[in-house]
């Protein structure tokens, strides 16, 4: 037995060293530094072997507007350990800042989120020269697959403009909804509707024309978007901006999220979706805890379909943050056996602090640690396998 031993021994020996060597040459993940590199200079990186990892089909990005970690924990002590966010299995921090300010703003944060590139407070979907960008929406859908957003907020306002539209101010309204009507992703959902009507426009265009020429069925309130029939859908709820969740606002983000998923899931190339719980910005701005917890607990609402759907489906990446941090929130106490918490705001603006990334599904794992808010998108291609031209002049943004 002994000598059995023996030569086990020295044959692992002789072999370890060839098996190390061969695989330090091949990592499972491309380093943080080499992402962000490719984020900085539109490189795409080559995903990991096939055999070492599985690629996602699906991705979802979640942006909860103004969520920094503060919001989340308080979510997870109102949920009493019933939280989505304690679902993921990786999870991280991203830090925020813009081209040009240390803390950002919704335009150019979500366009780091979204697009993969730093650009200038208050730009969308361009480098601070006006250099249009593509989203990774824009990039999916001349891939193939099928796309779209769900928001809280206008379909105008800065995060879902980022996917689609490209201008130097964020509040370009009458540019933006003819980017949007001219945009091409399958499924669109949110407020807004006062910017399409010609007669509330210094242009007189009607972009609805243009979203009905182009094969849209579009609806104007939640019973009618539940009952859509067509693959390609625009829902506009509202006139500008929806109410808070409490004491009324309809289950839009959920009910949005189920039909998106719906239409898109439908598509055998894949999809590619982003959501945005726009409110929680809102209410850290008005510092109101109860807004603010309101709009978690519809956030925690959606987060478990989608995490529920991404389960079941076994191909999809979920990948879940925020353009940033609003309100200062502290956390002065609480009560975690009944769901409570004390607090306390220190600004009613952005503060430029870190904000949490969670994943979860295939290379769920790339998201782990402190990455820049640009690193995001190279991981997200990395993990699906996918190109990503984050400014190539031979793929322009349209």
């Amino acid at each position: 037995m002994k000598k059995i031993f023996l030569t086990l021994a020295a044959a692992m020996l002789t072999i370890a060293p060839a098996w190390c060597q061969q695989n330090a040459q091949q990592p499972l993940i491309a380093s943080n530094d080499a992402i962000h590199q490719a984020a900085s200079t539109g490189e795409w990186l080559p995903d990991a072997p096939a055999k070492t990892a599985k690629k996602a089909k699906n991705i979802i990005i979640i942006i909860g507007d103004g969520m920094g970690t503060a919001q989340v924990y308080a979510s997870v002590v109102a949920q009493k350990g019933a939280s989505n966010f304690l679902r993921f299995p990786f999870s991280g921090f991203s830090r925020t800042f813009s081209s040009n300010k240390y803390t950002t703003d919704s335009g150019a944060g979500g366009t780091a989120i979204v697009c993969g590139r730093k650009t200038d407070n208050y730009h969308i979907g361009v480098l601070p020269d006006g250099t249009p960008i593509p989203s990774f929406l824009t990039m999916l859908r001349d891939q193939g697959l099928a796309t779209g957003f769900v928001v809280t907020s206008s379909v105008l306002d800065a995060t879902p403009a980022s996917t689609y539209a490209h201008v130097p101010y964020r509040k370009m309204y009458d540019t933006i909804s003819l980017h949007m009507s001219q945009c091409g992703f399958d499924v669109m959902i949110g407020g807004g509707v006062h910017n399409f009507r010609p007669e509330n426009r210094h242009d007189g265009l009607n972009p609805i024309d243009t979203l009905l020429k182009r094969g849209y069925e579009i609806t104007y309130s939640l019973q009618d978007m539940m009952n859509a029939k067509s693959k390609k859908l625009v829902t506009l709820f509202c006139e500008n901006y929806y109410g808070p969740v409490a004491p009324g606002r309809d289950p839009i983000l959920y009910e949005g999220a189920k039909k998106a998923l719906d239409i898109l899931s439908k598509d055998p190339d894949g999809f590619a979706l982003m959501i945005e719980g726009s409110q929680i910005d809102w209410a850290c701005h008005n510092n109101d805890a109860p807004y603010m917890q309101a709009e978690l607990a519809d956030f925690e609402k959606m987060l478990g379909f989608v995490l529920d759907y991404a389960e079941k489906d076994g191909n999809t990446l979920v990948v879940v943050t925020a353009d940033h941090e609003t309100g200062g929130l502290v956390l002065l106490g609480g009560d975690i056996e009944n769901g409570t918490n004390k607090c306390k705001y220190i600004t009613d603006g952005h503060s430029g602090v870190m904000v949490p990334v969670f994943a979860f599904g295939p290379g769920a794992e790339r998201f782990s640690g402190i990455q820049n808010n640009i690193e995001i998108l190279p991981k997200v291609f990395n993990a699906m396998g996918r190109k990503c031209y984050l400014n190539d002049p031979e793929s322009p943004a349209k």
